[in-house]
């Protein structure tokens, strides 16, 4: 049989294969490097970045949940500074992507890291507009289509490194913040985000994360994200990194035949360490199984 052709294309860049780590469920990598070979993935994506050190949200700040779990982290980081000495270094060794996940309240505050990591050596940044659980700037302009726009323009103009704006499912019509953030000139979309729930503790009888709601993330969102990624593949021309609940090789190629050009894994990560690797090694084998030779063929393969 001919060669397995896995490379993808995002913005130019070319990842030897469609499977990449979720941002904050993976650190920077080094955690996981004792169990995954960095260099088996198409890139790492790193823990939001921000332009200063962030303490997070108050704890407790992770509940599991039927199918999945809540988080209210906060985007807890060391800031940029840290991050370009010690992170960067570290992946530099692996020969996989590097994509830095951007966080801010701001405009300014996104633009500060943009620019600081214009000279470093990383392939593509990754804009959070949408998480839900910082109260300052992430929840307006991941909801608002002006804004979306408005936020991808300015960074455009100021990034070296292609732009991925990541979306927030929290909204009524995901498609419209696509064609948002396409007009604003991003070069790839992620999405989705998670998606804003909450827990009781019956118990105690109060919020089992102090922050009160958090971000559902794992199996239990995975329709809703297929559904989001489909819709968006046909709404746009950009290409779309598909996420949510993604745990095996089937649920990678479920994602990727409704229009994902790549994968992000993330909380599966949390109870199998393996899970990249171990999903990169089942697209291989369903394209042997299907005689498909280039991966590329089946990128929103389903109409």
């Amino acid at each position: 049989m001919e060669q397995l052709n896995t490379q993808v294309n995002l913005a130019g860049v070319i990842l030897k294969n469609p499977v990449m780590t979720a941002s904050g469920t993976f650190g920077s990598g080094e955690e996981y490097s004792e169990f995954v070979d960095l260099s088996r993935l198409g890139a790492v994506v790193t823990k939001g970045v921000a332009n200063i050190p962030w303490p997070g949200n108050a704890t407790p700040r992770i509940a599991e949940t039927q199918g999945g779990m809540l988080n209210a982290i906060g985007l807890q980081n060391p800031g940029m500074e840290v991050f370009c000495k010690r992170d960067i270094p570290f992946l530099k060794k692996f020969d996989t992507k590097i994509i830095v996940n951007v966080c801010g309240k701001t405009t300014e505050d996104y633009l500060e890291v943009v620019e600081r990591l214009s000279d470093e050596p990383v392939d593509l940044l990754e804009i959070n507009i949408s998480c839900p659980n910082v109260k300052e700037g992430g929840i307006a302009f991941g909801q608002d289509p002006k804004a979306v726009e408005a936020i991808t323009k300015a960074i455009k103009a100021k990034a070296k490194q292609p732009v991925i704006m990541k979306l927030s499912p929290n909204v009524t019509d995901i498609t419209t913040m696509a064609k948002a953030a396409e007009a604003g000139g991003a070069d790839v979309l992620s999405l989705i985000n998670t998606i804003t729930g909450m827990k009781i503790d019956v118990n105690r009888r109060d919020f089992a994360i102090a922050n009160r709601t958090g971000g559902l993330s794992g199996p239990a969102i995975k329709p809703i994200a297929v559904r989001m990624v489909y819709q968006v593949a046909n709404a746009v021309k950009l290409p779309i990194i598909g996420m949510g609940g993604i745990a095996t090789p089937e649920d990678a190629m479920e994602f990727i035949l409704a229009g994902a050009t790549a994968v992000s894994v993330g909380t599966a990560n949390f109870y199998n360490p393996y899970a990249t690797v171990e999903i990169v090694e089942g697209i291989e084998k369903y394209m042997k199984q299907y005689k498909e030779t280039d991966i590329n063929n089946l990128i929103g393969y389903v109409k």
